[in-house]
C-alpha cells in the first residue's frame, strides 16, 4: 500500500472550474482571480486581497512596500521554511533569527532580545497551522521603549511608527485566533496556495491587507496589484477589451500576477473549504490524536485552546527522546512500509546559505529540540480512517523498532 505525503484536493468541480477557464479563452490574470480575492476576503474576513504567483512574491512585495531595503533587520523564527528568509534576503535586508516556543512559533521574548533601531519589521510564522502569539506581539512592539527605538524610514514606515507584523501565513489558512480569522491577525498576512496547501492554486498566494487607520487599505491594494504587474496602469484583460490597448507604465515593478487558470482551483476548493476540506482535514488530525494520545513515548502537536483552533495544515509527530539519527531510522522504516511522511522543517541555520552567512544551530536550542524527533505525518481529505489506521499502526512499529 502507497500513501502519498500531500497530494492536492482534485475533484470534479475544481475540474469543471479549471476546463471553464480554459475553454473562456482567457487563462492569466483575469475574473476568476478577481472572484478569488473577492472569495479568500469574504473567508478572512478581511475587506482587501491580492492574489499573487507565490506567498515568496507576496512577502517580498510587502516588505518593499514597507520600505525595508539594504541595511535593515526583518525578524524572523529560524524554524521555517528558507522561503521565509529569502524574501527578506532578496529586497536587500537582513534576516534575523530568533528561537522558538514550545508550540514551535516563534518567540515573544526572543524577539524582544533581538530588536535594534534596524528592525523594520516582525515576520510570525504560524507553524504547521497553528498561529503565533499576535497579542504578545503587538503588545510588545507598542510598548514605549520598543516604539521609542523604532527608527522610520520613507513615508510608509513614518506613518506606522512602529515596528511592523507581516504574518507569514503560508500554512495557516482556516485557522482562529481570539473570534478572528487568519489573515486579519497582523498588518499584512501572506498565504500560500502551493499545491501542498490546504487550498491550492497550484501556484500561488494570497497578500491579506489590513493595515490600521490611517491607512487607505483600498489604495495599498491598487499599488501593490500595479506592482505585480511591472508597473502597468492595465492588466492583460484590460488591455484585450476593444480599444482598450494604450496603457503607462508609472512604477518600475514586478512580474507576480496569478493567471485565471491556477486561481479557478482555489476558487473551486475555497467553495467547500470549511465544510469539506478543512473538516476532513481536523478529522484526520483528531484521529491522530486519539491514538497517539496513548503511547508514552508521543508528543502531540498544539491543536487547540480556548479562543485558538489552527488550519490542520501539519501534524508534526514528535518522538520523544529521540535522537536525530533515531528519528532518521524510523522515517527509513515507515518508508519501507508505503507510507510517505517528512520532515517540517530543516531549521534555517543548518542550511548552507545560511550556515554561510554566520548563523549557527547552536544558538536555536529550542528549534533543534523540535526539529531532531520530528516526523510530519500525511494529512488530507483523502485519507479515510482505514488508511489512518494503516498509518498509524506503521508508525508505531517503525518506533517501537528503533526505541526501546
Amino acid at each position: 500500500m502507497k500513501i502519498p505525503f500531500s497530494p492536492p484536493f482534485i475533484d470534479d468541480d475544481v475540474i469543471e472550474e479549471v476546463t471553464a477557464s480554459l475553454r473562456s479563452g482567457w487563462i492569466t490574470t483575469g475574473p476568476k482571480v478577481k472572484a478569488l480575492e473577492e472569495a479568500t476576503a469574504a473567508y478572512a474576513g478581511v475587506e482587501h486581497v491580492l492574489c499573487v504567483n507565490s506567498a515568496t512574491s507576496g512577502l517580498m512585495l510587502v516588505l518593499h512596500w514597507l520600505g525595508i531595503s539594504r541595511g535593515d533587520e526583518v525578524i524572523i523564527p529560524a524554524y521555517t521554511y528558507c522561503a521565509t528568509a529569502l524574501a527578506v534576503m532578496h529586497i536587500g535586508a537582513v534576516p534575523v533569527m530568533v528561537d522558538v516556543d514550545d508550540d514551535f512559533n516563534i518567540s515573544v521574548e526572543k524577539i524582544r532580545a533581538a530588536i535594534t533601531p534596524k528592525t523594520k519589521a516582525i515576520m510570525p510564522v504560524d507553524f504547521a497551522g497553528w498561529p503565533c502569539d499576535y497579542n504578545g506581539i503587538y503588545t510588545l512592539v507598542n510598548e514605549p521603549a520598543i516604539k521609542s527605538m523604532f527608527s522610520p524610514k520613507g513615508e510608509v514606515q513614518q506613518q506606522l511608527n512602529r515596528i511592523a507584523i507581516v504574518s507569514d501565513a503560508a500554512h495557516s489558512f482556516g485557522a482562529g485566533y481570539y473570534g478572528k480569522k487568519a489573515g486579519s491577525l497582523a498588518d499584512v498576512t501572506v498565504f500560500s496556495f502551493h499545491a501542498v496547501k490546504n487550498l491550492t492554486t497550484a501556484e500561488g498566494g494570497a497578500i491579506c491587507i489590513t493595515m490600521p487607520a490611517p491607512f487607505d487599505n483600498a489604495s495599498i491594494y491598487k499599488t501593490l496589484r500595479l506592482w505585480t504587474l511591472n508597473g502597468q496602469t492595465k492588466d492583460a484583460f484590460s488591455k484585450s477589451q476593444a480599444g482598450g490597448w494604450r496603457y503607462d507604465i508609472v512604477y518600475p515593478g514586478f512580474k507576480m500576477n496569478m493567471p485565471d487558470v491556477c486561481a479557478a482551483i482555489g476558487l473551486a476548493q475555497i467553495r467547500k473549504y470549511e465544510t469539506e476540506i478543512l473538516t476532513e482535514r481536523q478529522r484526520v488530525f483528531e484521529y491522530y490524536n486519539r491514538y497517539f494520545s496513548g503511547q508514552p513515548w508521543a508528543i502531540i502537536p498544539p491543536y487547540s485552546k480556548p479562543g485558538v483552533c489552527g488550519s490542520y495544515h501539519l501534524y508534526p509527530l514528535r518522538i520523544k527522546n529521540a535522537s536525530e539519527a533515531q528519528r532518521d531510522a524510523i522515517i527509513d522504516l515507515i518508508a519501507a512500509e508505503g507510507v510517505s511522511v517528512n520532515v517540517h522543517f530543516i531549521p534555517l541555520p543548518m542550511l548552507t546559505v545560511f550556515k554561510n552567512m554566520g548563523y549557527s544551530i547552536d544558538d536555536y536550542p529550542i528549534t533543534f529540540s523540535k526539529y531532531a524527533n520530528e516526523i510530519s505525518l500525511p494529512i488530507y481529505p483523502q485519507l479515510d480512517n482505514k488508511l489512518c489506521e494503516h498509518i498509524v499502526n506503521t508508525i508505531v512499529n517503525s518506533v517501537l523498532q528503533i526505541i526501546e
